[in-house]
């Protein structure tokens, strides 16, 4: 049977709106918080083993329909020596952030099948044993950026943005060695088993879209333009991005990603002629079962039926999420959507 989700990702009819969510593999899981309990999130990625049955759990439990693996976008910097940690409740902190054009030499070409090994044997592991597609991801060259240039999470993005508009030729070179990363990563993926790819340009909406457009996109636009001959659905998602829809539409990927602050029927307006993936409010998971539903059946009404609509949150799984809600949410899209 053809997967529905590869079927929507492609604005093909499917016999029911396909699910699966953001942060599905992971810290929602009770499954999942128990390895956590013995090994940390690099020891977990070491291990091809570990990394394929996390990435297995919530499709076990939640009975969605498709697999995202389990890795973080920085992983690949992490690979190639970048110092940088995973901090609970933080996200990625770099040791040394990236401050001037000799920080560059830092980002040397990734070799896949060394620094990536582990990485891609759990993909091959993952393509033997899923009755769904597997999902590969990495990170677009904004969002790696902010967090090198920043060193981790931030709220203002001050010094991404002083360095991307007060020296946009240090700002290119910077981006450009992001993207060869993430399109080596990508391509390996998929060749190891991945089905589609995800480019998670996660705060690429604290930028204004004259900024976006003219010195992001045509760094962003050459991922998706190289990885278009490999024939993986592609997926282009940020948050906070509807006033860059059009323009993550105009990148080139398959399905544009949107998160709940824009409805979904004015977000497909915005990216023409694609796929649309969302959008459901990741907190509403947290309320009566009733409101859950309610406010599932708004995303699917205003889909509308029409071909191509991947049913996602707009944004990841939170931490404190029922896993039970999540299951009963994918039997309630499938069962309202069936043909």
């Amino acid at each position: 049977m053809p997967s529905p989700f590869i079927q929507a990702c492609r604005r093909q009819h499917t016999p029911f709106t396909p699910v699966w969510f953001m942060r599905q593999a992971g810290r929602s899981l009770p499954e999942f918080r128990a390895l956590r309990e013995r090994y940390s999130f690099f020891e977990l990625l070491a291990s091809p083993e570990l990394t394929a049955e996390v990435t297995l759990q919530p499709v076990r439990r939640l009975g969605v329909d498709a697999a995202i693996l389990f890795s973080d976008i920085v992983a690949p910097l992490a690979a190639i020596g970048v110092g940088v940690d995973i901090k609970p409740g933080v996200g990625p902190v770099f040791a040394e952030p990236f401050r001037s054009d000799a920080d560059l030499a830092r980002l040397r070409p990734i070799e896949p099948d060394e620094d990536l090994q582990p990485m891609l044997e759990a993909v091959r592991i993952l393509h033997a044993e899923l009755d769904v597609p597997l999902i590969g991801f990495g990170g677009a060259p904004f969002t790696m950026a902010s967090y090198f240039v920043e060193g981790g999470p931030s709220r203002e993005y001050a010094r991404t943005k002083a360095l991307m508009l007060g020296d946009p030729g240090l700002w290119r070179r910077l981006l450009d060695r992001l993207a060869d990363l993430t399109i080596a990563v990508l391509r390996a993926q998929v060749g190891a088993g991945a089905a589609a790819v995800q480019v998670f340009d996660s705060w690429a909406g604290v930028l204004a879209p004259q900024h976006y457009e003219r010195h992001v996109l045509p760094v962003s636009a050459r991922i998706f333009d190289e990885l278009r001959g490999l024939g993986a659905p592609m997926v282009h998602f940020g948050v906070t991005t509807g006033e860059l829809l059009g323009l993550l539409a105009a990148a080139g990927p398959d399905v544009v990603g949107v998160d709940w602050r824009v409805p979904l029927g004015a977000a497909w307006q915005r990216v023409g002629a694609k796929a649309v993936q969302g959008n459901l409010d990741p907190a509403v998971l947290g309320a009566p079962w009733e409101a859950v539903a309610a406010e599932a059946d708004a995303v699917l009404a205003a889909a509308a039926g029409r071909p191509g609509h991947v049913f996602n949150l707009g944004h990841g799984v939170l931490p404190d999420t029922d896993p039970d809600v999540l299951a009963r949410l994918v039997d309630h899209v499938h069962a309202r959507t069936a043909t």
